[in-house]
């Protein structure tokens, strides 16, 4: 079969980006394979604090998105040398950020993790772990922003190498820590946390070996980050809609019953894992789309669009007959409770079946990211949440189970899928330049 040049530099890029992508949900798959198997109230734990580290770092990937598509259009349209600069303040303030983050996270970890529904012996390991996670708060945010900068010179193939060895280097930690010397849950997360600095050391070694010939300046521009924010803004609000919007429904599913909690912790990651796998052509989407329209191509921009949205769908539905087939077996890697494994095996077939829907959402999002249309993704992503989280909140107000929790998740992502495609067969997307 002949693949046109256009497919053939989506594959190129997505491939790699696929395999990162996949490796780099192996963090908290591997805490929560370990973790399980100490037992279903330290699993139960590991689940709030995730939910708290998801919130918090998921309004902080704006440094990748952001960075990847302003680096994709400086670099179309020439601008290296302000690319450069957009790399080295993007840094900083990722590093700036993380201090800020790890300061107030630590200080603030009882009441957020009890707003999650932590309580009791939950509560006390759910603090423990995510207290441990903040040291590495510094160290995620410049990974973010490090791998932002490679992908919008089309370089997936670092983050790749990056991503498999920080997390073989998590999984060896935890096991020795945890099995050999029984350290408990803050082993988890300290073996994550030391995986997580030996990535943005790496990320600091190329990035400034990449800018050293275009001479630009390395210390912090507040100016310049005080940009970077502003623009970032949107990019912000539909991060806080779509971290609420799970975040939400964990709280809830703490809400009902430790079991459910539990297994609504192994479906998310069934679901994470589907999402970043197929988040690999937004990847690839968010480069060439950025370059492109930096170039002036806009006819060009919308084919790759068209083009990734087709590779997504695909993706989507390959991963979702995988997992339906995989469901009990899928479960029982991170639990060995009946109860626990049985319920996740039927939360595992809703996000089965919403694979090839996901492929759409996440291959818009990559298109308009790329556009560098963050104002229009972040109303979206606000109204779709605006419609997603009641009908979640409604499930517990009716009493009803962890099954329409999920129902909920597919309202909002029904609304967010809708939306968006409504936004690219508009065409207003297309705005070339740098």
């Amino acid at each position: 079969m002949k693949i046109s040049p256009r497919d053939r530099e989506l594959l190129t890029l997505a491939i790699p980006a696929l395999g990162a992508l996949i490796a780099e949900p192996l963090y908290v798959l591997a805490d929560t394979a370990v973790v399980g198997h100490l037992g279903t109230v330290p699993l139960a734990g590991l689940a709030v604090a995730s939910a708290a580290l998801l919130l918090i770092y998921g309004l902080c990937f704006f440094l990748a998105y952001g960075t990847t598509a302003a680096i994709a259009r400086l670099t179309g349209a020439g601008e290296e040398k302000r690319a450069a600069e957009h790399a080295v303040q993007s840094l900083w303030l990722a590093i700036f950020l993380g201090l800020a983050l790890a300061a107030g996270g630590t200080l603030a970890a009882t009441p957020l993790l009890q707003l999650l529904g932590a309580r009791g012996d939950l509560l006390a390991h759910a603090s423990i772990y995510f207290r441990l996670s903040m040291y590495g708060a510094p160290a995620m945010l410049v990974m973010l922003a490090g791998v932002g900068y490679l992908r919008g010179i089309k370089d997936t193939v670092r983050p790749l190498w990056v991503a498999i060895g920080t997390a073989l280097l998590n999984l060896v930690l935890e096991l020795v820590l945890i099995y050999r010397f029984d350290l408990g849950i803050g082993a988890s997360a300290m073996a994550t946390v030391v995986a997580q600095w030996v990535g943005a050391f790496c990320y600091l070694l190329w990035i400034s070996r990449a800018i050293r010939p275009h001479h630009v300046s390395l210390t912090p521009d507040f100016a310049a980050m005080r940009r970077l924010l502003t623009v970032a803004g949107e990019l912000l609000v539909r991060n806080m809609a779509l971290t609420s919007t799970f975040v939400t429904a964990t709280a809830v599913a703490a809400r009902i019953g430790t079991v459910d909690v539990a297994a609504h912790q192994i479906a998310f990651q069934a679901w994470f894992v589907m999402a970043m796998s197929m988040d690999a052509m937004a990847i690839a989407a968010q480069a060439m789309i950025g370059n492109l329209l930096g170039a002036g191509r806009a006819d060009e921009a919308h084919l790759v669009g068209r083009r990734t949205i087709v590779w997504s769908v695909g993706i989507g539905s390959a991963l979702s007959v995988v997992l339906f087939l995989a469901q009990t077996p899928f479960a029982q890697v991170f639990s060995a409770d009946p109860a626990v494994i049985a319920l996740s095996g039927f939360l595992v077939v809703h996000v089965a079946l919403m694979g090839p829907l996901s492929g759409v959402a996440f291959a818009l999002d990559g298109i308009l990211i790329g556009a560098g249309d963050q104002r229009h993704m972040a109303k979206a992503m606000a109204s779709a949440a605006g419609i997603g989280i009641p009908a979640i909140i409604l499930t517990r107000v009716a009493g009803l189970g962890i099954g329409w929790v999920w129902g909920g998740i597919w309202i909002f992502m029904l609304a967010r899928t809708s939306l968006l495609y409504r936004r690219f067969l508009s065409g207003r997307w297309q705005v070339t330049g740098a």
